[in-house]
């Protein structure tokens, strides 16, 4: 029996059918090219009764399907929010999706980006042995897939490890409205935020990020010049460092994972730091549980919320099958 599993992103839908050992036929990848709304759900329905065609004429048994989002997803009702796709606020993706599937057998589920970057790991990355470990997912946004215990968390509204939120820096500010307090200064657009404002504010600054137009400096060129001591770049991943290891020290003092995992776009060109942010995470963590967990970078480049994808499903159909036998 095998899945297929979708990742839908801001910018791309990828798409893959997953083996039992976990290796991928027909992958494949479709940039989203501006389509907003109802839009993105018919080009992912459009994939999956391509793939579902596919498996068919291949005579490959399909038993479950998993589909990655960036957002929240609301297990109640299978609607989606998320913020880089516009128009998907309350979205039917699920409804949507299903009736793709014309084989009641077959079960559709839908789950988080990070909880599905937690899952990859879990299954084919650098978790393999854990129970309780945090995917720190470190993007446009930040947010945190959390496994304790063997069990993935989702909470009362579907809303866990949206740590983007923490609060890390007083005063409140209502700077951190739109993102939060730790994601304005950490994130990816954070990091490019802050670098474009303090070049903004230095008009002595004459390093290499006065070489572009202001509004056009991203994270990345901040890494960049960060390693040849621009002042405004080591200001600002500094900061960031500080950040990180702030918020792994409060989820390692809650949670007590053996494992906290750096992924993202930003992890990355910071996946350098990780030491640096483990001896932050030090200075304020409970001190036993901050020895007893592991800071590492993600074991998956490129398909990780695909393969999350995939054992997401796996997980929750093995799940249901062990219920219905002991009902």
């Amino acid at each position: 029996m095998a899945t297929i599993a979708l990742d839908i992103g801001g910018t791309k839908i990828a798409s893959a059918i997953f083996m039992p050992d976990g290796s991928m036929l027909y992958n494949r990848r479709k940039l989203l090219k501006g389509k907003t709304g109802s839009e993105v759900g018919e080009m992912a329905a459009e994939i999956l009764t391509k793939l579902l065609t596919f498996a068919r004429r291949s005579l490959i048994p399909i038993e479950n399907i998993g589909v990655c989002i960036p957002g929240i997803v609301y297990s109640q009702t299978g609607r989606v929010w998320a913020p880089n796709i516009p128009g998907w606020d309350n979205y039917p993706l699920r409804a949507e999706l299903e009736a793709c599937v014309k084989n009641p057998r077959v079960k559709l589920y839908i789950d988080s980006d990070r909880n599905c970057y937690m899952y990859g790991e879990l299954w084919k990355g650098v978790a393999r042995d854990c129970h309780s470990a945090v995917f720190m997912a470190v993007g446009t946004g930040i947010g945190a897939g959390i496994i304790i215990d063997g069990k993935v968390l989702h909470g009362a509204g579907d809303i866990v490890g949206a740590v983007g939120w923490s609060a890390l820096q007083p005063p409140y500010t209502d700077k951190y409205d739109a993102c939060g307090c730790f994601e304005y200064y950490a994130s990816g657009n954070g990091i490019g935020d802050r670098a474009r404002d303090a070049v903004r504010a230095d008009k002595s600054y004459r390093g290499k990020l006065r070489q572009k137009p202001i509004t056009r400096i991203t994270s990345q060129d901040v890494f960049s010049v960060y390693e040849e001591g621009d002042p405004i770049a080591v200001a600002v991943i500094d900061k960031a460092i500080e950040m990180w290891g702030m918020a792994a020290a409060n989820l390692v003092s809650i949670l007590n994972p053996q494992m906290i995992i750096w992924g993202g776009g930003v992890f990355g060109p910071a996946a350098g730091f990780i030491e640096r942010i483990y001896n932050e995470a030090l200075k304020w963590a409970q001190p036993i549980s901050i020895r007893q967990a592991e800071f590492v970078a993600t074991g998956l480049s490129g398909h990780a919320g695909l393969t999350g994808a995939a054992y997401m499903a796996i997980r929750n159909y093995e799940s249901e099958v062990s219920d219905n036998e002991i009902e």
